[in-house]
């Protein structure tokens, strides 16, 4: 029986890996990635790489084996990412793993229809379910990093440009999820259960510029914008429509409340508080 990552080359994969290499043997873990080369580190460590693509079906053939812990990290591609998963948890039922964990959205069943990153979690969610495998749902919200990874471009402007209103957002550190994902592929009595994961603390978008001034020592002001407004000013920073859209709609999402979702169940799994934001920032402007 091994633990197999999929995506493990990506950035919440690589860091399940290193979760997992502190806990269990190399030997017992597999990487599945779409480029050998970027697995490297892994292989070199005894970790075993196999080579696979969510959209090459063909390529997940003998990827899994019977009794295998399987983590099914989403995809990153937008509107493919259905078949994509499909592909992925049909050869887990073809090998007969003993668990298939997904990374889904946090509240996903409840999430309105139009936010645009629910449909595809939603369906996913449902095919995991129906596959008759022991299953997990790993339901994450947001990350930290996705705000402090633009904080380059925050500083330059002296604004943190948000249409999300007051809205509020339990986020926590990449880290802190990858946690999680490790606790249940080495530990036991999580099949059939949904975690709802976010952070301890919720923020609003104020408070996050605030924070930024605060630990830059720099002027940094929240600039509230409307949905077009924001569409536009995307736009005009070249950033391409599906992307700009997707944004947009990502605000609209969390001035609806979608991503402030604080169960606790992450605290929970990882056996500690969750990552601060403040902490993530400061990590952020160091380096």
């Amino acid at each position: 029986m091994s633990i197999v990552v999929t995506g493990a080359s990506g950035q919440l994969g690589r860091l399940v890996v290193e979760g997992l290499l502190a806990r269990v043997p190399a030997a017992e873990i597999v990487a599945v990635v779409r480029d050998r080369a970027k697995a490297a580190e892994f292989a070199a460590r005894g970790v075993e790489v196999r080579v696979a693509d969510y959209s090459a079906p063909d390529s997940l053939s003998g990827v899994f084996g019977r009794g295998d812990r399987v983590l099914l990290i989403s995809g990153s591609e937008v509107g493919r990412r259905i078949a994509q998963h499909r592909a992925v948890v049909d050869a887990a039922v073809a090998a007969g793993v003993s668990l298939l964990a997904y990374t889904s959205l946090l509240g996903a069943p409840d999430i309105p229809e139009d936010f645009i990153l629910a449909e595809e979690h939603k369906a996913t969610e449902v095919m995991v379910r129906d596959s008759g495998l022991p299953y997990v749902l790993l339901r994450n919200g947001w990350y930290h990093e996705n705000h402090t990874a633009q904080l380059d471009q925050v500083l330059a402007s002296g604004a943190v440009v948000s249409s999300a209103g007051d809205g509020r957002i339990a986020s926590a550190a990449r880290a802190d999820y990858a946690d999680a994902a490790v606790a249940v592929l080495t530990g036991e009595g999580h099949a059939g259960r949904a975690y709802e994961l976010s952070g301890d603390e919720d923020w609003d978008f104020a408070e996050y510029a605030a924070e930024v001034a605060r630990q830059s020592g720099r002027e940094v002001a929240l600039r509230p914008v409307t949905p077009e407004e924001h569409r536009a000013a995307l736009l005009g920073a070249e950033l391409p429509e599906p992307v700009a859209d997707l944004m947009v709609n990502i605000d609209s999402a969390v001035a609806r409340g979608v991503l402030a979702r604080r169960e606790g169940d992450l605290a929970r799994l990882i056996g500690r508080p969750t990552t601060p934001l403040a902490e993530a920032i400061g990590t952020a402007l160091k380096g």
